[in-house]
């Protein structure tokens, strides 16, 4: 792994530091979980986009600066440093944009990527359903054939964004009688406030609804909002859960920058010796491996690899150190660190979900086991 940047990398990093000093808000913004927040962060990606700060690894037709993968890091690193927003828009930039940009047509990336850049419609990821989460294979919700486009009838459930965001993206059994539960999927769009959709938000431990239940009665989908062919969603969505889970969904400029804010905490606390000081030693040290990490898997990427099963270490690995990470700041704040309102509670509410979410650690240890260290087949 070559740790060298060229000097126009190292040109791009100080542009993104100097546009992130200049504008990212003084003020927190209200939780995004919140109809408020919702807004003064979409508010966030219109503002980023004005610049072309929101999507960076985009065509620049699409309002991004074309930039690779060790430029993502570095603006990833920058963005968390500032003390930047939480991204909105990141369901919508970090899954549907890459399927899009692999699988679409020209003419659904020219209508849908730049107002998603623009944070004038987000999305929600509608992809589990009450008996298929990680077993996605087992979806039953499903598309029908009509005049012109499908007919949508299900259930989604652990939707993120859903309660407020404008549109979802999800895959449904469109052949029933299909050789294999993954054969006969096909992967659509559609909008949450269509005739024949519900959306029910479900409440988090705090009470605010980062995810929702969508439930769906003959929601009529036309052609052109189809990814790919009909039929071919399970390969389609296969290729958005490696981004998901080996690189784009957790950046190591997160990870750093939290730790960083640990460190601060423990200071401010009186610098305490013993478990909690090796706590916060230990966060530091993990967030440093993951960027290492995150970094050899960039290079090893950019030269012509693919990220492979190696996303599900990841996965693992980033979904257990931000509980640990977020443990040790509340264990520093005291009893009344959980009940507080401040970033460390809502970043811990939202860490405890993360071996859940993105397939969960269980499955993601079968696939360690069985595709890299060439383990039999376990529990499935």
């Amino acid at each position: 792994m070559d740790l060298h940047h060229s000097p126009e990398d190292d040109a791009f990093r100080a542009e993104a530091r100097s546009w992130l000093a200049a504008h990212v808000p003084r003020a927190p913004l209200p939780s995004l979980e919140t109809r408020e927040g919702f807004a003064a962060h979409r508010a966030w990606e219109a503002e980023l986009a004005a610049d072309r700060w929101s999507a960076v690894s985009w065509p620049t037709r699409y309002g991004g600066r074309d930039a690779d993968l060790v430029r993502w890091l570095a603006f990833e690193e920058e963005y968390w440093s500032a003390g930047a927003p939480g991204r909105v828009s990141q369901n919508g930039i970090s899954l549907l944009a890459p399927t899009l940009l692999d699988h679409g047509t020209e003419e659904q990336r020219a209508r849908i990527l730049p107002p998603m850049a623009r944070g004038e419609t987000v999305w929600a990821q509608a992809w589990s359903e009450p008996e298929a989460g990680s077993d996605l294979a087992a979806l039953r919700s499903r598309a029908v054939r009509t005049a012109g486009g499908w007919l949508l009838t299900g259930q989604k459930t652990w939707s993120s964004r859903a309660a407020f965001a404008d549109r979802a993206f999800g895959v449904f059994r469109s052949d029933p009688a299909a050789a294999r539960p993954h054969d006969g999927l096909t992967y659509l769009m559609f909008c949450l406030s269509a005739p024949g959709v519900t959306v029910r938000p479900v409440g988090r431990l705090d009470g605010k609804p980062a995810f929702a239940e969508i439930f769906l009665d003959e929601v009529f989908v036309p052609d052109e909002d189809v990814i790919g062919e009909p039929g071919q969603g399970w390969r389609i969505a296969m290729s958005a859960t490696g981004n998901e889970r080996g690189l784009t969904l957790r950046s190591p400029g997160r990870f750093l920058a939290a730790a960083e804010r640990l460190v601060r905490q423990w200071q401010a606390a009186g610098s305490p010796e013993g478990a909690l000081r090796d706590r916060v030693a230990d966060a530091v040290i993990g967030a440093r491996a993951y960027q290492l990490f995150t970094w050899e898997a960039a290079a090893r990427y950019a030269a012509g690899g693919r990220l492979g099963a190696e996303s599900s270490l990841n996965k693992v690995f980033w979904s257990e150190y931000d509980i640990a990470l977020h443990e040790t700041a509340l264990d520093l704040l005291g009893g009344e660190g959980e009940f507080a309102d401040t970033e460390w509670a809502e970043g811990h509410v939202f860490a405890l979900a993360g071996p859940i979410y993105a397939g969960t650690n269980e499955i993601q240890r079968d696939i360690v086991a069985e595709k890299l260290l060439g383990l039999p087949k376990g529990r499935r």
